[in-house]
């Protein structure tokens, strides 16, 4: 009941419902109106009458798909009309948009007529860019479909039948592969001759199984070669010839099951029934045709997946539709071809082979995923299902000859994929390109935690920076062969055995001998001491960058680097900046992690430590010294510093845009500060915070990073020798890789200055 009220309470509170339009260009001013409507709308209007294609230029229908449905197959609720499904074709639209950035209208047609609705849904070919059925029961459902395919010039596309049938290949490519079973040789049965059902039959087939060893049965049985009941022209073209007529003759020794059918329908006994290492795919929603832990009571080497997300192996649509049409209309495809499917099927497959990222692990409650019996189909949550799917469907599209539109460059389109998926995924795109084109040598203190093993795999697959490992050598090879990493040819350093170990003790007493270091304590450390190990191969030029912190408080990272590498010659300090990029907008903060209580001269110098560190991201700075007052309201020691530190800010660097001191609130808001401060250099457009002392600082970038849904990069150290870098200990292994980045392109800045920039 709490679920019911839950769910009821979900759709109704606030604006109703679970989808808004939302105008993507400006309408505040009688400019903006002329522009959007009358006059300046027959422009686009025009060039759209000259020229057909001009519609995916000027208008949305390349990003606009219509989920369509007379609400006679809705989920597991039945024929409940076109009125009753409107919640589940608002809730596909959001899936749309949340997973490929696709915008959807819903269009729920009253009607049971097939041709009604093919007649329909042809007159709306002007609107989108594609046609997603769905909820239509079988057989209108295949009809309508191949008619639509027919007459329609953009792709048309049933994903109650494709897309489960996509996912469930995807996850039988795998599991055959598991246990070295050829699919033409293996035997299917599949359980419900509905869309879904054939759908699956049909595309197994396309993968090389074979008609003879395939079984289809419905609710009356087998499906065989003279029988009439029941029968369809669907049914018909997978009917078997063979003696088979009931679903218990059927599974006896067969490799594959694949269900869209009722609850409870197989029992263990057939499962008992089957060949060795059985594949079962019970999909039947909210229940499957049977529960893992009932097939597994009676055999231990069965592989099983369902539809449901508490089980292993979710055959679930969301993998499928949203990355398929983002292919389909980025090509702006005619059709969704055969080719398109079989390459989404493949992508998905390849894609459960990987290692699955930290975020993935976070949004399955810490659970670990390992290609395997448990683990062959990806997660709907992983990210790279857009990076992967849409691109090889795009790629297909044009092959197969169905796109009017060619992609040149596939690398790029992956990244303007990426960037759909914030703002921060495009920054560090640009970041991790520019550290590719100079990789550098990044050495690791905790060479042996899991983390940065896993990390340290993608920074050698994408070439970003060269890992050095430290610690035990024999644990990290251990670990890197437990993980399943292939780190060959990564260099692993035993602090213990180093043959460095004397020349780095030696060096370390000459830096510290006047500060209380004996040359035994040095080789001690040099021995114990990973972090000091670390600073020292990048003071001695052995490594470009040092990263470190994930088991350890800030200052064990942090003052060895500042003990053996040192500041530089020109800065009073060091200072820690964090990036942080919102939807739209990012934004640095300084100092939040270093300097507890500056003074004048060392806010000047974070504000323009900070300045150069943004153009570093390709970002123009536009500095905002914030305090409690705006230009001079409260005299007081706490503003005059920030008052003198803009001063000198302005002498040190007159080509810096900032201004100060100012409250928090004018930084970000032009109509405030055009009415009141139409003096500040400032116009409401600050990019960078200079925070008056730390307390202030730490607290604020917390804040907007948890309230205002900001990912947060950092802390990155400014005015270090040397790069050096620190992590969190809540960080993942994109926050390793992203600050692995930013250390190798901060050693390339190192390396440019100091005439020595040699690339790996």
């Amino acid at each position: 009941m709490a679920k019911k009220r839950e769910a009821l309470d979900y759709h109704s509170s606030g604006r109703k419902g679970k989808i808004e339009v939302v105008p993507t260009k400006p309408c505040d001013t009688s400019r903006d109106l002329a522009l959007a409507y009358s006059p300046g709308v027959a422009e686009p209007c025009l060039e759209i009458e000259k020229n057909p294609e001009d519609a995916y230029k000027y208008t949305t229908k390349g990003n606009l798909v219509a989920v369509v449905s007379n609400g006679t197959a809705v989920l597991g609720l039945g024929d409940i009309g076109a009125l009753a499904g409107k919640p589940v074709m608002e809730g596909k639209g959001i899936l749309f948009k949340r997973f490929a950035d696709v915008d959807v209208f819903d269009i729920e047609l009253d009607t049971h007529d097939p041709d009604e609705i093919i007649r329909t849904v042809k007159l709306l070919e002007p609107t989108f860019g594609g046609i997603n059925l769905e909820d239509i029961k079988a057989p209108e459902c295949f009809y309508i479909e191949e008619k639509l395919k027919e007459i329609m010039n953009i792709p048309v596309f049933h994903d109650d039948q494709h897309g489960t049938a996509i996912i469930a290949n995807a996850g039988l490519i795998n599991a055959l592969e598991l246990i070295g079973k050829p699919i033409g040789e293996v035997r299917i049965v599949v359980n419900g001759a509905g869309a879904a059902g054939i759908a699956c039959a049909q595309m197994a087939l396309t993968l090389g199984a074979r008609l003879e060893n395939m079984v289809l049965c419905d609710s009356k049985g087998a499906i065989y070669k003279g029988r009439t009941e029941g029968m369809n022209p669907y049914k018909e073209r997978l009917a078997t010839e063979r003696p088979v007529r009931t679903l218990a003759d059927a599974m006896v020794d067969a490799d594959v099951f694949f269900g869209v059918s009722a609850k409870d329908a197989v029992t263990p006994e057939m499962v008992a029934s089957m060949a060795p290492n059985p594949i079962i795919f019970a999909m039947a929603n909210p229940d499957p045709e049977i529960l893992p832990s009932e097939a597994q009571k009676v055999r231990s080497d069965v592989i099983i997946g369902t539809g449901r997300s508490d089980f292993p192996n979710q055959v679930n649509n969301v993998l499928c539709f949203p990355f398929l049409f983002r292919g389909a209309l980025d090509t702006h495809a005619t059709a969704i071809n055969d080719e398109m499917k079989m390459a989404a099927v493949k992508a998905l497959a390849n894609l459960a082979k990987e290692d699955v990222p930290d975020s993935v692990v976070k949004a399955y409650g810490d659970t670990k995923f390992t290609f395997g019996r448990d683990y062959l189909i990806p997660k709907p949550f992983d990210p790279r299902v857009l990076l992967r799917v849409a691109p090889a469907v795009a790629k297909a599209a044009i092959d197969s000859g169905v796109a009017r539109r060619s992609i040149e460059n596939m690398d790029r389109y992956v990244e303007a994929l990426e960037a759909l998926q914030g703002r921060s995924k495009e920054i560090m795109r640009t970041l991790i390109n520019k550290a590719k084109s100079c990789r550098k040598r990044v050495v690791f203190p905790e060479g042996d935690n899991e983390k940065i093993l896993r990390a340290a795999q993608i920074l050698v697959d994408e070439k970003i920076a060269i890992p050095i490992l430290l610690g035990p050598e024999k644990t990290i090879i251990n670990r890197i062969k437990s993980l399943g990493l292939d780190l060959h040819g990564v260099q692993i350093i035993d602090t213990k055995d180093s043959p460095k170990h004397r020349q780095y003790a030696h060096e370390m007493f000459r830096l510290r001998q006047r500060k209380g270091v004996t040359l035994a304590e040095a080789s001690r450390t040099m021995c114990r001491e990973r972090n000091y190990y670390g600073a020292m191969m990048v003071h001695m030029g052995d490594a470009d960058a040092m990263l470190s912190g994930i088991n350890a408080h800030y200052p064990e990272t942090i003052r060895p680097a500042l003990e053996i590498i040192g500041k530089q010659e020109e800065v009073r300090g060091v200072h820690g900046l964090y990036m942080l990029v919102f939807k739209k907008q990012v934004v640095f903060c300084a100092d939040t992690t270093v300097t507890i209580d500056p003074t004048a001269e060392e806010l000047a110098e974070t504000a323009i430590l900070a300045a150069h560190k943004a153009r570093h991201f390709n970002v123009e700075p536009r500095i905002a010294m914030l305090s409690f007052s705006n230009f001079g309201s409260a005299n007081h020691p706490f503003t005059q510093k920030v008052i003198r530190a803009t001063r000198l800010i302005k002498e040190m660097a007159p080509e810096l845009v900032v201004d100060g001191e100012m409250q928090a609130n004018v930084a970000f808001d032009p109509d405030l500060t055009e009415r009141q401060y139409p003096f500040s250099a400032i116009k409401g457009d600050a990019n960078v915070l200079i925070f008056p002392d730390l307390n202030s600082g730490n607290i604020a970038y917390k804040l907007l990073a948890k309230l205002g849904g900001a990912e947060a990069v950092g802390p990155i150290l400014m005015g270090i020798k040397r790069p050096v870098h620190v992590l969190q200990r809540g960080d993942d292994i994109n926050d390793i890789v992203n600050m692995a980045a930013v250390a190798v392109v901060d050693a390339q800045q190192t390396n440019e200055h100091e005439l020595n920039n040699h690339c790996y």
